[in-house]
């Protein structure tokens, strides 16, 4: 078995793991009747906004690229959505990968520019979103893992300032780094490699371009606050009786949890993770599995549909 199908088999194993612990002591009649009896019109605004961070997430990552080599709204929206559909239907996130092979069909934008602008995001995403939490720390009850968090979020904050300075001392000898490993594939010649490292540079310019930077981190913080105003609006369905601060502790406990390997969808890991994040305002774990299933659902559903609709469209 070669190493990428062990740690495949290993996300699908934490998920089937999680999914029991998830099961074991629950009454599944209780948690069927909560979802039976939930009010379906608070999906509307919870999709609504759910769209509108989606939006914001693409505008993101369009602004990450540079002019004049910045590929079109509709043409990251395309390589954005098929990514979600992957990472919905595969394991290990591979939609990521997915991303980069579209966006390079449509618009032409070399591979590693576009994985630098994925790795802006994913250190933005994270930092953001543990600021966010701790913003919001007043207004919160007692969090066990908060710890975890916080050194989550130094390792993420201590990457970007590394990047950060590399940068700026020296981008294009930082990017040679990177993709210093290269030149281990014979057919990859020195040429390549140095057009590679300067497309990645291009890539980073999230971090190195002050303007971009301040506005894309912006746009990350708004996307996370609209995503977990979305959360919050389903609860309502739920009768949990819970405010804003409860969607966000749910959005940052689901979020960490994508850290973890998984199978397609992060399916138990996702329901997990809401189960603990809200046990601190005493929701039963029947109750918060029942808001999980259907918050997973609605996170889900849409991108399943969008995407089948664009492979659909690309065989024509």
């Amino acid at each position: 078995m070669t190493r990428r199908n062990l740690v495949a088999a290993a996300g699908i194993a934490v998920t089937l793991l999680l999914a029991a612990l998830a099961l074991r002591t629950l009454d599944l009649g209780e948690v069927w009747e909560a979802v039976r009896a939930m009010e379906l019109r608070w999906i509307v605004p919870s999709f609504a906004l759910l769209v509108v961070a989606v939006w914001l997430r693409i505008l993101r990552w369009q602004l990450l690229f540079l002019p004049p080599r910045r590929p079109a709204f509709g043409q990251v929206a395309h390589a954005l959505l098929l990514g979600l559909f992957f990472n919905a239907t595969l394991p290990l996130r591979a939609g990521e990968a997915v991303r980069i092979v579209a966006l390079n069909r449509r618009a032409g934008t070399p591979r590693t520019q576009i994985l630098g602008t994925i790795a802006v995001e994913r250190i933005y995403d994270v930092v953001a979103l543990l600021l966010l939490l701790l913003a919001a720390l007043p207004w919160l009850p007692e969090v066990t893992w908060l710890r975890t968090a916080a050194l989550l979020g130094g390792a993420a904050g201590l990457v970007a300032a590394i990047v950060v300075v590399a940068l700026a001392v020296d981008a294009r000898r930082a990017t040679r780094l990177v993709v210093w490993p290269l030149r281990l594939l014979p057919f990859v010649t020195p040429e390549r490699r140095e057009l590679a490292a300067g497309n990645l540079e291009a890539g980073l310019s999230g971090f190195r371009n002050a303007r971009v930077a301040l506005v894309a981190f912006g746009l990350t913080v708004a996307s996370w606050l609209v995503f977990a105003l979305s959360f919050w609006a389903l609860m309502p369905g739920f009768d949990l009786g819970l405010g804003p601060d409860a969607g966000l502790l749910v959005l940052v406990a689901t979020g960490l949890g994508m850290a973890v390997p998984s199978g397609p969808a992060a399916l138990g890991v996702f329901e997990a993770a809401v189960v603990v994040a809200l046990r601190p305002f005493g929701i039963g774990a029947e109750l918060a599995l029942s808001y999980g299933l259907v918050l997973h659902a609605v996170n889900l559903v849409p991108f399943l549909a969008a995407g089948l609709l664009l492979l659909a469209l690309g065989r024509r």
